[in-house]
């Protein structure tokens, strides 16, 4: 029980405050949804309590992969968070789909609801809160990849360095992005159908925040599906294959891995030196290269092994390829 304490200390602080402030936001909706029988502020019930159970089990995943090797498990757990993701999302594609049906149900068959007051204070005090949270995760995303950015530079600059950010804190950021948004959507829904004729607004917002769900859900299971398969990642190869090209002695590189697992990276590097070079030069090499790889952020577990060099350049080309094929994907 006491490991267990001290890995939930380490879980993902983001998830934990967002699983906390959406619980809260749920059952406020719930009630306001009790008490008015609105559609849109049910399908926000449904967004807002599976993005509360999502983060949950997201902080509980990020905090036990944290657990240290075993004998039965050598590798670790860092998939672990992976794993946990790709079943979180079965619960929100639930929710999404419930979403949906209900929007649908309501533009073929619309009502008045009533309650307007209640339920324009309730998703207006949701919208600050989320907002609140969604700012959390883009500190967050900015921390993790290193980004120096204030006030509200911290907002464009985490779009940038989303991608890069930890599993946890992008399910978050992701799912508080689509919640903000369908809270705004839902209030512009309920205000058209009070004070419009168009009275299937509230089934076409609660079928557009449902189908921004999905979108999420989409998001979420691909990069998660990569990440529990052991994902190699290309940018970081680059910047330590860049680093220890640097280095005076290494005159090329023969291989170099970089395997994303959950939030860590593992790398396995062969260097090429000098033929001539003494084993205490060699030892040397390799201590200064471990001290600059573990500086990189996420590093966890670093291989060094050593070739003579056959003065045949492999990592130039293997750079520039690399960087062709990344443009590619971009266009």
């Amino acid at each position: 029980m006491k490991e267990l304490f001290q890995l939930l200390k380490q879980g993902n602080k983001s998830a934990f405050t967002a699983a906390c402030v959406n619980s809260i936001i749920a059952i406020l909706k719930g009630i306001a949804y009790i008490m008015t029988g609105n559609v849109a502020m049910f399908a926000e019930t449904l967004h807002t309590l599976g993005d509360a159970a999502n983060q949950f089990f997201v902080f509980i995943g990020s905090a036990l992969s944290k657990k240290s090797p075993t004998d039965r498990f050598p590798d670790g757990f860092g998939r672990l968070v992976n794993l946990v993701l790709l079943g979180a999302v079965l619960v929100v594609g639930i929710m999404s789909y419930e979403t949906i049906k209900e929007g649908f149900h309501h533009i073929l068959h619309p009502v008045h609801s009533t309650g307007l007051i209640i339920n324009l204070s309730v998703l207006s005090l949701a919208v600050v809160l989320e907002s609140y949270v969604l700012f959390k995760a883009m500190k967050e995303v900015v921390h993790e990849t290193g980004i120096e950015a204030t006030g509200t530079a911290i907002i464009f600059k985490s779009f940038a360095g989303l991608k890069r950010a930890k599993p946890a804190t992008k399910l978050v950021f992701m799912e508080d992005m689509v919640a903000t948004g369908g809270g705004l959507l839902a209030i512009l829904a309920i205000l058209l159908a009070n004070f419009t004729p168009f009275i299937q607004a509230e089934g076409v917002a609660s079928v557009m925040i449902g189908l921004g769900m999905f979108y999420v859900v989409g998001r979420v299971f691909l990069d998660n599906a990569a990440g529990a398969l052991g994902e190699a990642d290309i940018e970081m190869r680059q910047k330590i294959g860049s680093m220890v090209m640097s280095d005076p002695d290494v005159r090329d590189i023969q291989k170099l891995a970089v395997l994303k697992e959950g939030e860590d990276f593992h790398v396995e590097l062969e260097v090429e030196l000098d033929p001539h070079i003494s084993i205490a030069e060699a030892d040397d090499i390799k201590d200064r290269l471990f001290d600059e790889i573990f500086k990189e952020r996420g590093v966890t577990d670093v291989i060094i092994e050593f070739d003579e060099n056959d003065g045949v350049p492999k990592w130039e080309g293997q750079i520039k390829k690399e960087l062709d094929e990344i443009e590619k994907e971009k266009q």
